[in-house]
């Protein structure tokens, strides 16, 4: 259940800024875990509220919705309630709508947050003309501060966008405590691998099939859930050319509640992508106690260890999937270590209670704020608020 929703006539708030609808990807699931985790019983609080940005219909139906955001920050702006705006950011039409945001609330002289969570911007400014460059460069100078994911994100928002390292700082993101109880491991003969995320070539699908093809992989007791959208058609079309259709399934685009039922029946989640900032479903993979086998990309070797929790594998290395899931499958005193040593990373760094009170400081500090000084989240069983 979410939390009681904060009336109009609470006093001061906070927007959260970013597409609310599944399309934000994991950019939506960290803004919706912070609206989730706020206490609507404490006293004082500022409440954090969301602001579309996008919408869940076509390039062009977002822009009406952005349109719709900018008036909400005026009103907010002259109602003298909205104490800043937490605005999050990714790659391509991203960049431009939250550009509008950024820079209207400059106008207005709303305080502003700027979240990065994209792993392809850097990519993607690099192409910008000269003149979209030194624009993009501009709107990241307005924000009071910009949190980042990584070193890897922290060198590209320094070194490239010219932002001070003093309004720069490092972010790690959090995620709820599991909702369901994990199976029992080994107490069913079938193996359960589970892959997370938008179905695509960047997140590695076609290389997983591949693997999951090779001869001598085992799949006598293999079952292997692909939960996600994208063009399913056509990586089901694959994998029954592939001649694993029996064993693969596509469960589509997976809510909260179906992601918690699929991480608590799953043996091993594997991400083998080729470009990643830091992946929310591996920080829930971990809260779950899943062992992980995923690609070494973006952030990602920043806060895991190969061997100690997570295993390993190369992008686009098809055999080298194959061998590190296998190995996985096979080795159940390495995947418990990978179980055990995954969990407890999860505690000391992951937690939504830890980063909902990061994330509350900052507010504290830009926004002049009494924050919020607990969750809404009070026991690691318990159904997310």
């Amino acid at each position: 259940m979410r939390p009681a929703a904060f009336s109009d006539q609470m006093g001061n708030y906070i927007y959260i800024a970013c597409p609310w609808t599944p399309k934000g990807g994991g950019m939506f699931k960290v803004a919706d875990y912070l609206i989730q985790a706020q206490d609507p019983c404490a006293i004082g609080a500022t409440a954090l509220r969301p602001l579309d940005t996008r919408g869940g219909g076509n390039a062009i139906y977002s822009f009406w919705i952005l349109t719709i955001a900018l008036i909400k920050l005026v009103r907010g702006r002259f109602s003298g309630q909205l104490a800043g705006v937490h605005v999050n950011m990714a790659e391509r039409l991203s960049l431009f709508r939250k550009s509008a945001v950024v820079v209207l609330c400059r106008a207005l002289r709303i305080p502003v947050v700027l979240h990065l969570h994209a792993a392809q911007l850097p990519d993607f400014y690099r192409k910008l003309p000269i003149p979209l460059r030194s624009l993009t460069r501009w709107v990241f100078s307005l924000p009071a501060i910009c949190l980042v994911l990584g070193s890897e994100a922290h060198r590209f928002v320094t070194e490239e966008l010219l932002v001070p390292e003093s309004r720069v700082e490092v972010m790690i993101n959090g995620v709820p405590e599991p909702t369901h109880d994990r199976r029992i491991s080994g107490d069913n003969t079938v193996q359960r691998v589970l892959f997370l995320g938008n179905l695509s070539e960047r997140k590695g699908v076609s290389d997983l099939l591949q693997a999951l093809a090779k001869p001598g992989f085992d799949i006598s007791r293999l079952e292997v859930t692909f939960a996600g959208g994208g063009d399913i058609a056509a990586y089901q079309a694959t994998a029954c050319q592939l001649g694993i259709g029996s064993f693969v399934r596509f469960a589509g685009w997976s809510n909260q509640h179906q992601v918690s039922q699929l991480m608590a029946q799953a043996d091993v989640l594997v991400l083998p992508s080729y470009d990643e900032g830091l992946p929310l479903v591996i920080l829930e993979a971990l809260a779950n106690g899943v062992a992980v086998v995923c690609t070494p990309v973006g952030e990602i070797p920043a806060v895991l260890s190969h061997d100690v929790n997570a295993c390993f594998v190369q992008p686009g290395d098809a055999a080298g999937i194959a061998f590190g899931l296998q190995r996985v499958l096979d080795d159940a005193t390495f995947r418990q270590t990978l179980e055990k040593n995954g969990r407890k990373l999860y505690e000391e760094n992951f937690s939504i209670h830890r980063f909902f009170l990061s994330v509350a400081r900052i507010h504290q500090r830009h926004f002049g704020t009494a924050g919020q000084v607990k969750t809404g989240i009070t026991s690691t069983k318990k159904e997310v608020l």
